[in-house]
């Protein structure tokens, strides 16, 4: 049997354009200056101003006009001084060659100490104290010393999840197929139809047992893909504290990820 004839509206709609961004600076009510990412969608259907961990997003229709857009900015300026102020974060240190720097990991700080080197990388100090060595050469450039630090992030959550997951996969119908680590903007894991992990980078910054809480969740997808009763069964078995963790994600979350993002940028 034939299928029916598609509407001419839809036979001749335009191929939808591509998205269109560009960054760009703009004063606030305040007297600051900020960048403000402009992102022209063609899936946007009307205009939106949103603020995270990354900074300011202004999302445009194609239909709008940029003067249009530059109004709407700015009669929600308080509005934009406002959230930016939520999501600053004080005391992220400042990745400098010989300064004197604390770094966090598992919910602690930890002194840094430096010292010259042929390659730029991150570790944790072999006398006990728990201090972390930064080697580096002469001239490291701040693209290297962010790279050092993701990679030191990332073997360290590799190193806790191998710990773990062990305990749990004898009672899961499967392990996952892999674990990668990535920087998130607002979940903290995600699991794949092919059971493919991804888990959030900042999760090594937070305390274990919310990290711990974050991998269950994840494997107990493997169970039931929803958030039915029945999933939330699973995780209460595992880690009958998710609630405490997820209570302190809700209170850290925001400053986890952005201190991750200015320790790393997008390296």
């Amino acid at each position: 049997m034939p299928s029916p004839p598609r509407p001419l509206a839809r036979l001749f709609a335009p191929t939808p354009r591509t998205v269109e961004r560009e960054t760009l600076d703009i004063e606030l009510s305040d007297g600051r200056t900020v960048p403000l990412q402009r992102v022209r969608d063609p899936r946007a259907r009307r205009m939106k101003l949103s603020v995270d961990e990354r900074g300011a997003r202004l999302t445009i229709p194609m239909r709008a006009s940029l003067a249009t857009a530059d109004r709407f900015v700015t009669e929600h300026r308080d509005w934009l001084a406002a959230q930016l102020e939520r999501f600053a974060i004080d005391g992220v240190p400042s990745l400098e060659p010989g300064v004197d720097v604390q770094l966090p990991l598992r919910g602690a700080l930890h002194d840094v100490r430096w010292q010259a080197g042929r390659f730029t990388r991150l570790d944790h100090a072999n006398d006990g104290t728990g201090d972390l060595v930064f080697t580096h050469p002469a001239r490291a450039g701040d693209t290297a010393v962010r790279r050092a630090v993701r990679d030191f992030l990332e073997a360290q959550g590799r190193a806790d999840v191998g710990r773990w997951m062990p305990r749990y996969l004898p009672a899961l119908p499967r392990a996952p197929r892999r674990v990668t680590f990535k920087i998130m903007s607002s979940q903290w894991g995600s699991l794949a139809p092919d059971g493919s992990m991804a888990l959030d980078l900042s999760l090594v910054l937070a305390r274990p047992s919310a990290f711990e809480y974050v991998l269950v969740h994840e494997l107990c997808h493997l169970i039931h893909a929803d958030h039915s009763r029945s999933f939330w069964r699973e995780v209460e078995a595992r880690c009958p504290q998710w609630r405490e963790e997820r209570d302190y994600f809700h209170a850290e979350g925001r400053r986890l990820k952005a201190t991750l993002r200015a320790l790393c940028g997008k390296v």
